[in-house]
């Protein structure tokens, strides 16, 4: 590989091009706007009135008096296959609440590309098995199959009320019975490897108490209080990438041995029929609650969606959704592939999180607009951290385990790494520069203005690129040059080199960082190592302490810092401590009395405590403190003091820039996909629990000429 000053010829490559990329996604941006080519897609003069409508009513709409249908649904009632709409739909249906939205047509088909074979990303652009939703970019907690909710002053008891006249896509009524299902004959049945979700866990982490006090009431009972209990039931997208809470019982009872003596005893296991039957997104037989049902799958190549008759639904003019026919997704992971797709213009639509395409391929993008009449559009990731790097603390070698948790060293890696450069270089100056945080669209950060001080406070904490300081600090715990050569050795004279492990298959935002990283770190005497790692096998290295850095993630997580507070601190083995955050799990267990006189790194799971009255602990203290705090303003301030314990004691994160843009590439004739403008906070795209694009939406999108967008591979 032919390298100079520790680049390789690729990334030179890309900086040469930076220039006139940065140049291009400014226009971008600013064409995404909304003065001109606003939310409906591009190329209606029609559509400037709803370029400046932004967010959702955060009150539930009227249901409006009459409800309209898809033809294709209209002859099927016609013909007697199918009820009449009105009797399809729920008493209720809800309304979807987005400002942008104008009336639509039916027609037509999305087609569309993922990087992974076997995704389910496929379910991230439907939110119909959620019970609430998550509004105005996670400001807002709205109604979902949920119509209305209420908890007891402590947040120990909550009662959901779902909405009458639900059915699934079959047709077959929907009621608590398909959640207790899940809950009993699933989660609790030891036979089958559910997990149960954050959600279903008190302060305490007890197993909440759940009781069907009739077919759509629900009640649920902690012995603690829980008070982020609404929050956790809107994110993730459930029966998707986050858990189920139902599963249509009517169908899957006849593969269940509880209800099926025939089922065969491995039922629970890969061998068995079960889990093969409720994956709805393989399995075109399964009843879903979503806009869309599987019509067919092709393991590895292709995926199509169709209408689901029964969904729940309605625009605000009363037209039951979705407007769109079909989705197809076309499996695509060679990135230069899939590139070639959106060049080409082999696809009507592309959200880029999905794939490898990023901010460099934009000015091309933009090139091929007339061709391919796909415009970019760019969301805010709402990420705190772009490409980022995490040591892990939990390292299984013992001197640099001791070194990695001093923090001076990793404080003076920090002002050691020249992020402007890396910002300039992979992320064309976009977002702003991080030592590395939570969001900074969660809400502790904008309550007040104490909450605004704490946010800068954290992103600027060792922020400032300064190589002599970082010298210095290294200097003052030992790590010095001892030999000679060039490179700063342990403080007891044995070699130093640090690793950079990533996935083989990174993209090439994290190659690119990666490499200007290494530079930076090598500049002030550290021997600093790229180290490609296989996916396969990568989280159990991570998890048993064997690789020293991750650089392939980012932290995206919100709307607040507790919802998902994995980042902020340890209490799983993925992060950035995972042998002390897997203890977390096991404390007040049996488990926690056990193996103790064996090596942490050789139990099942792999696990340590944390140093008494050490940073961990000091987490953990205040987040089984926010646990169990109904008062919302106390929550924050417990944040606010996990976020001084990461300016003490760390960075633990070493982010470049945060909330830098996904690129979206909508056809212009694709109406109602919302512009950054049209978008609360301008989007919330990196996190998977805040659900991207399903939370807005795509039941609504349409064309405005269905007729020229089916799929010609349906004909």
């Amino acid at each position: 590989m032919d390298t100079q000053n520790g680049l390789t010829r690729r990334a030179l490559l890309h900086l040469s091009a930076m220039a006139a990329a940065s140049v291009t996604l400014a226009a971008c941006s600013a064409g995404s706007s909304g003065t001109s080519n606003s939310s409906r897609g591009g190329g209606d003069d029609t559509s400037s009135a709803s370029s400046k409508l932004k967010g959702s009513k955060t009150e539930p709409l009227p249901v409006p008096k009459e409800f309209k249908e898809a033809p294709e649904l209209a002859k099927l009632v016609k013909e007697g296959k199918l009820p009449p709409v009105h009797e399809r739909l729920p008493e209720n249906p809800y309304v979807v609440p987005h400002n942008w939205l104008t009336p639509g047509k039916y027609g037509g088909s999305i087609m569309t590309i993922t990087g992974a074979s076997n995704s389910t990303t496929h379910a991230e652009f439907m939110y119909g098995h959620s019970l609430l939703r998550w509004l105005n970019d996670g400001q807002t907690i709205g109604p979902g199959l949920v119509e209305s909710w209420e908890s007891n002053e402590d947040a120990t008891e909550w009662v959901l009320h779902f909405r009458k006249g639900l059915k699934w896509s079959d047709g077959h009524p929907w009621s608590t019975e398909d959640i207790l299902f899940w809950w009993e004959d699933m989660v609790l049945n030891e036979e089958h490897s559910e997990m149960p979700p954050d959600e279903a866990r008190s302060g305490k982490g007890t197993l909440m108490t759940m009781k069907a006090i009739d077919e759509v009431t629900l009640s649920l009972s902690f012995d603690a209080p829980a008070p982020l209990t609404a929050d956790r039931l809107a994110m993730w997208v459930k029966r998707g990438n986050g858990p189920s809470w139902m599963e249509p019982k009517h169908y899957l009872k006849q593969f269940h041995p509880k209800y099926n003596p025939n089922v065969p005893k491995d039922w629970a296991t890969d061998k068995g029929e079960f889990d093969h039957k409720r994956a709805w997104i393989r399995n075109p037989e399964c009843p879903v609650m979503t806009g869309w049902k599987c019509k067919s799958y092709n393991e590895g190549r292709r995926v199509v969606f169709e209408r689901n008759p029964y969904y729940w639904c309605v625009s605000p003019d009363g037209a039951q959704l979705p407007y769109i026919d079909t989705i197809s997704f076309n499996v695509v992971e060679n990135p230069e592939v899939q590139r070639l797709h959106a060049l080409e213009g082999k696809i009507n639509f592309l959200y880029a999180g999905f794939t490898t395409i990023f901010l460099q391929d934009v000015s091309a993008l933009k090139r091929a607009e007339q061709k391919t009449k796909l415009r970019v559009f760019l969301w805010d990731a709402g990420d705190g951290s772009g490409s980022l790097v995490f040591f892990n603390q939990d390292y299984h070698e013992p001197k640099m385990r001791e070194l990695i948790r001093n923090p001076k060293f990793r404080q003076a890696l920090s002002h050691a790494y020249n992020r402007a450069e890396v910002q300039k270089a992979v992320y064309y100056n976009t977002g702003e520069l991080t030592t590395g945080t939570m969001s900074p669209k969660a809400i502790e950060f904008h309550v007040n203005d104490e909450g605004k001080r704490m946010y800068q406070a954290w992103r600027d904490s060792y922020l400032k690129y300064d190589p002599e300081l970082a010298k210095k600090m290294l200097d003052e715990i030992g790590v010095v040059d001892t030999d000679g050569d060039g490179w700063r050795e342990m403080p007891d004279g044995s070699k130093l080199k640090v690793r950079l492990d990533y996935h083989a298959d990174s993209a090439q935002e994290h190659v690119s960082k990666n490499e200007l990283l290494a530079r930076d770190w090598r500049a002030i005497g550290i021997d600093t190592q790229l180290n490609p790692v296989p996916p396969d096998g990568y989280g159990d290295q991570w998890r048993f302490g064997k690789l020293m850095t991750n650089t392939n993630w980012e932290t995206g997580d919100g709307p607040n810092c507790l919802v998902y507070p994995q980042w902020l601190v340890p209490i799983e083995s993925s992060r950035w401590a995972p042998l002390q955050g897997e203890f977390y799990n096991v404390r007040g267990t049996p488990e926690e009395k056990k193996e103790l006189d064996v090596d942490p790194y050789k139990r099942t799971p792999p696990r340590m405590e944390p140093e008494p009255g050490g940073p961990i602990e000091k987490l953990w203290e205040l987040y089984d403190q926010s646990k169990v705090e109904p008062d919302e303003m106390k929550r924050h301030r417990l944040v606010w003091e996990m976020i001084k314990v990461h300016i003490e004691y760390g960075p633990y994160l070493l982010g470049v820039c945060a909330n830098t843009p996904y690129i979206v590439l909508v056809h212009e004739d694709m109406r109602n996909v919302p512009t950054r403008e049209n978008l609360a906070l301008g989007g919330f795209a990196a996190p998977w629990i805040h659900p991207t694009p399903a939370v807005y939406d795509p039941e609504t999108w349409y064309w405005a000429n269905p007729e020229e967008h089916g799929d010609p591979g349906l004909t």
